[in-house]
């Protein structure tokens, strides 16, 4: 008994009391059993009532007498979805009805909601622990080093670290919610929510999964990366109702199925061949993993990896890392050298760059798809707002579906005049 059967009971119509007791007493479960099943169905609907996913209506029947209208005295409770939902809408994970209630909570027209999107719906998720490990002790090490150049004791620091783990955004908007919904729903007090960040930290570093998984040191928990990465996209294709989903959210959806599938294109293709109810019997012959489809195919995530490359640039500029550009981009012909020139001229008219939310946004980067490549350029986000200088490159599409990422080459940091 879980929410996705509910939800489809609801959905069907008809007496939904009488039909769930059908599916919870015409069995061969024990007795016991089924009063446990029993329980557990009466708690889900609770959670979906709370969420307001469903909502209770009195009618009567009405008779037709002599072609007139007469109101009957037997009342019953019909019950009713309140959004239509997707085709696919589904309630995974038991603290499922409290993400879809939290939405609710955020703005839409924050520059950060698709990512708070993405935060409430990892929150419901299990802790991948070697992930979260890794975070809380490359967090521990900025906060020692921060602590040291304060000139901060040793016995004040070791204190002062127990206190500093993995980065838990909207911890306290959760927190919150999560009591005063734990109020009216008891048995949820049977889990725990668990804020991390592993998806919006990938997006946010501007990473690839091989950047990732190296960044952090998980080449021996890939699997487990993979896996969670693979069921947060879920999440977010069955969770999240289709009127909560904006064109940057959906932007965000497209790329992390994207990325998942170029890794391991079994993981998506097996769900969405369950998902669409594809038959899954074979004529004896071994089943291959299909070769992924071309990075470019998927125009909407393959946007999201170009803006991904050209912001991970941005972000070692406003750093002044010449060297790691230099990196990035020598075999394009411009190296360390070509990027210490033009970083050098940039911070001679400006202090800073800026690497905030809005530095990213659609509005930044200009994109002309031409046949075979594009041209790309992303402008920077001074603290004058002048917006007077942008990075400009080059996406080479054939190279691109060949590698599986997106080619970025890039051809110059200037000044716009």
């Amino acid at each position: 008994m879980n929410h996705a059967m509910i939800l489809n009971v609801i959905a069907r119509g008809g007496d939904v009391f009488s039909n769930v007791r059908h599916l919870v007493e015409d069995n061969h479960e024990p007795r016991q059993s089924q009063r446990e099943l029993a329980r557990q169905a009466l708690a889900i609907y609770r959670t979906l009532r709370t969420a307001e996913i469903v909502e209770e209506h009195r009618v009567s029947d009405t008779l037709i007498v002599d072609g007139e209208e007469v109101e009957s005295f037997d009342e019953r409770v019909e019950i009713r979805l309140t959004v239509d939902l997707q085709a696919n809408f589904a309630l995974n994970q038991p603290l499922s009805p409290f993400a879809v209630a939290s939405f609710d909570l955020l703005d839409k027209e924050s520059p950060t909601y698709a990512l708070d999107m993405i935060s409430v719906l990892e929150a419901t998720l299990d802790n991948p622990r070697p992930i979260l490990s890794q975070q809380q002790f490359m967090a521990r090490g900025e906060a020692v080093a921060a602590m040291k150049a304060e000139g901060i004791e040793y016995d004040q620091r070791m204190e002062l670290l127990e206190e500093v783990t993995w980065p838990k955004p909207l911890e306290e908007l959760l927190g919150a919610a999560f009591e005063m919904y734990s109020a009216s729903q008891p048995w949820i007090g049977d889990f725990e929510l668990n804020p991390k960040t592993v998806v919006r930290d990938l997006y946010e570093r501007a990473m690839t999964f091989a950047d990732f998984v190296g960044f952090y040191g998980l080449a021996r928990s890939e699997g487990l990366v993979l896996r969670y990465l693979s069921d947060a996209y879920r999440a977010t294709r069955q969770t999240i109702p289709d009127d909560a989903k904006t064109d940057e959210l959906l932007d965000l959806i497209e790329w992390l199925g994207e990325l998942v599938r170029q890794v391991d294109s079994s993981l998506i293709d097996e769900w969405e061949a369950m998902t669409n109810g594809a038959d899954s019997a074979t004529s004896g012959e071994p089943v291959l993993p299909p070769t992924p489809a071309s990075v470019v195919t998927n125009a909407r995530a393959f946007r999201v990896l170009v803006r991904n490359e050209m912001f991970r640039r941005v972000q070692l500029a406003a750093r002044d890392d010449a060297v790691a550009l230099g990196e990035l981009d020598a075999a394009a012909g411009f190296d360390e050298e070509a990027w210490g020139e033009a970083l050098d001229r940039y911070f001679a008219e400006h202090d800073s760059m800026s690497t905030a939310g809005d530095a990213r946004g659609p509005s930044m980067i200009a994109i002309t798809e031409l046949p075979g490549s594009w041209q790309v350029r992303q402008i920077i986000a001074d603290p004058a707002e002048n917006h007077d200088w942008a990075i400009t490159a080059s996406v080479d599409l054939v190279e691109s579906a060949a590698e599986g990422i997106a080619v970025v080459r890039v051809s110059g940091f200037d000044r716009l005049d």
